[in-house]
């Protein structure tokens, strides 16, 4: 059986994200396969800024604030894995990509150099929220 942790547990734990974000944070996509925790990252596909405050915490569920579209991606690649840093680069969180069903859901993860790269809405759920 899983662990299963209060909820303010559970928010604390999301709170905590928020927090390690900082001020105007980022989004990076990428392709590949997604390495250990923090681990050296692949090709770099898109960078997304995140809003000033990352987003809101309820109920052990971070909801990201508006994330700033990459007008121009950096390169054309399926989009497997992301990464969250803070604004100078340190690694906070990585989690999947896909369609659906995922820790980041994209309406597409082919994405194209120079294209437009936009997420519509981001969500952390953690433990068993």
């Amino acid at each position: 059986m899983a662990l299963a942790f209060s909820t303010a547990t559970r928010t604390g734990r999301v709170d905590a994200i928020v927090t390690a974000i900082g001020a105007s944070g980022l989004l990076r996509i990428y392709d590949g396969s997604r390495p250990a925790s923090g681990g050296t990252a692949t090709t770099l596909l898109a960078e997304l800024a995140l809003s000033a405050t990352a987003g809101t915490t309820s109920n052990g569920v971070l909801t990201f604030s508006t994330i700033t579209q990459d007008s121009r991606a950096n390169a054309t690649g399926t989009a497997t894995w992301f990464r969250v840093v803070t604004s100078g680069g340190t690694f906070v969180i990585d989690g999947n990509v896909a369609t659906s069903a995922s820790d980041l859901n994209l309406t597409t993860t082919s994405i194209v150099a120079t294209q437009p790269v936009s997420v519509t809405s981001a969500t952390i759920t953690d433990g068993n929220a």
